[in-house]
């Protein structure tokens, strides 16, 4: 393995790293602003790594999805992963701001991916195209600013989803409550336990090209034009 493809690697373990776990505390901050202490008394309103692994999320679905088509003869897949969440306690975020505040929590996550996507996007415009003439320093920061540009837009699109236990599920649910169509809220948190398997499907089928990579596609295309 050249060097160039260990600056590859790390760089997109540290954009990964970036973009799920400041996903993750912003879930937490924006709960803490209406009151609710309970990440913040989890030692969750950190950026240790540590604290927000989860073996799943963090590990084993990122190398399956980055060295899986590897062994299948491709150049390299992309990261996508996802921390272990926050605890919320959203009675006391609707409590304090009602299903509007619920609502902002379940979105914060996203809005952090989509704006840090943005601003790697303009670095990213600003920066040249490395070359061999460059030294390690400034090709490992163009490739984390790549990085950050993809893996943030994927995740913001995974999760806008409406899947079980996901942020956009957990949006439509609090919407749901607000306008008192609680059978759709009901819906979404029985079926959280299958999230994980919904995901697995996604990954793994056709259904990534389509729901995934094309919508990721387009918004990168906009954001760097």
């Amino acid at each position: 393995m050249e060097l160039l493809d260990f600056l590859k690697i790390g760089a997109a373990v540290v954009a990964l790293a970036i973009a799920i776990i400041g996903h993750e505390i912003m879930h937490g901050w924006v709960a803490y602003m209406y009151g609710d202490t309970t990440a913040k008394n989890a030692g969750r309103l950190t950026i240790n790594p540590i604290a927000h692994v989860d073996l799943v999320g963090t590990i084993l679905v990122p190398l399956m999805m980055y060295f899986l088509p590897v062994l299948m003869g491709a150049d390299s897949g992309f990261l996508f992963g996802w921390a272990k969440p926050v605890p919320i306690n959203t009675l006391t975020v609707i409590s304090r701001g009602g299903y509007n505040a619920a609502m902002q929590v379940d979105l914060a996550g996203i809005v952090y991916n989509f704006t840090l996507a943005a601003f790697a996007a303009i670095a990213l415009t600003a920066m040249d195209s490395p070359t061999t003439a460059d030294g390690v320093v400034y090709i490992f920061t163009y490739l984390l600013v790549f990085q950050l540009l993809v893996i943030n837009v994927v995740l913001g699109v995974f999760n806008i989803l409406p899947i079980p236990q996901f942020d956009g599920a957990h949006f439509i649910a609090h919407l749901a409550l607000k306008l008192r169509k609680n059978e759709i809220a009901e819906f979404f948190y029985k079926n959280e336990r299958y999230g994980i398997i919904v995901v697995l499907i996604i990954l793994m089928t056709p259904l990534s090209h389509y729901l995934i990579l094309l919508p990721v596609q387009t918004i990168i295309g906009l954001l760097l034009s």
